[in-house]
């Protein structure tokens, strides 16, 4: 085998060069602001450095974790992230699918068009006039919801109203409400572009072998937006795990509160109590992290590619 001529080298590595030319502002920037953080916080998390001290932090090992570990508040506020994943996770994936499949019918192109873009209208409120809008639609005394459920249907009074916010047992479900609202549009968006690339000749010939409309669902078109599905589940596993601006303002820094997740305690001793202890928030965080890698890994297990 001949060796490359030296102007072909040359031509090889300059190209090599230029691509590299190319990423090299993505890299850095992947670094500097993807990498380099994580290492920080990790190595932070193996400190007892507090931000207001002023003073470097000095090693502790492993002392933060055991700290955060032996604290009941921790898995308190990891099973309350859990509990409100378990009520918001099921209604990113049906409601939006129900609706793909209702709006996939539409012969109309106009209307579906229409349909398509009156599904994106929620995704594209800014996320303060969501919170604001739900905030109010959740008051106690003033909200449609209340005046609804009083005034209209007679079910209760405004002495035994439910109080949605203010850390009630239904505070986490009422969010979980308007979390599915918010994305239900959006979802819908994925899984419409899933049946769009369903062979519309496959259900047609499963409707002339006699199959119904849910075998049809269940054996075509499930299987077909497993992929999709899988997307979703993964991406808003790590979403609502790590919610944390809408329990600030729902909620607030009371630590009896449902509100109150492992981002609020890590949030909390990070930025509101004392001197600030970040490298005990670091460790906090990295256990969260560690817990939603391990349940991340059994979700990719379950939604795998199957045939």
């Amino acid at each position: 085998m001949q060796a490359a001529h030296p102007s072909a080298r040359k031509h090889i590595f300059r190209d090599g060069l230029n691509t590299w030319a190319f990423l090299l502002p993505a890299m850095l920037f992947f670094v500097g602001y993807q990498v380099y953080p994580i290492f920080r916080v990790v190595w932070i998390s193996f400190t007892n450095y507090e931000f207001l001290s002023g003073d470097p932090g000095t090693w502790v090992g492993l002392g933060n974790y055991a700290e955060a570990l032996n604290d009941p508040l921790l898995w308190d506020s990891l099973w309350r992230a859990g509990y409100f994943t378990m009520m918001f996770l099921p209604g990113t994936i049906i409601f939006p699918l129900l609706l793909a499949i209702l709006v996939d019918r539409v012969k109309a192109p106009h209307l579906a068009t229409l349909y398509r873009v009156v599904l994106l209208i929620p995704a594209l409120i800014p996320s303060t006039l969501v919170f604001v809008l739900w905030k109010w639609m959740y008051n106690y005394q003033v909200g449609p919801i209340n005046y609804l459920l009083v005034d209209i249907f007679g079910l209760f009074t405004y002495q035994n109203a439910p109080q949605w916010l203010g850390g009630t047992p239904l505070t986490l479900p009422s969010i979980a409400i308007m979390e599915v609202w918010w994305g239900l549009g959006y979802h819908a968006i994925f899984f419409l572009a899933g049946l769009a690339a369903i062979p519309k000749e496959m259900i047609e010939a499963a409707r002339l072998d006699g199959a119904n409309e849910w075998r049809v669902f269940w054996h075509i078109t499930l299987p077909r937006l497993a992929p999709i599905m899988m997307i979703l589940v993964v991406l808003r596993f790590g979403t609502s795990m790590a919610v944390i601006d809408e329990y600030l303002i729902f909620g607030g820094f009371n630590r009896a509160s449902p509100t109150y997740t492992w981002t609020m305690f890590m949030y909390d001793q990070a930025f509101n109590i004392g001197l600030w202890r970040q490298g005990f928030a670091a460790a906090i965080g990295m256990i969260g992290a560690v817990v939603m890698i391990f349940f991340v890994a059994i979700l990719l297990y379950i939604f795998r590619p199957r045939g």
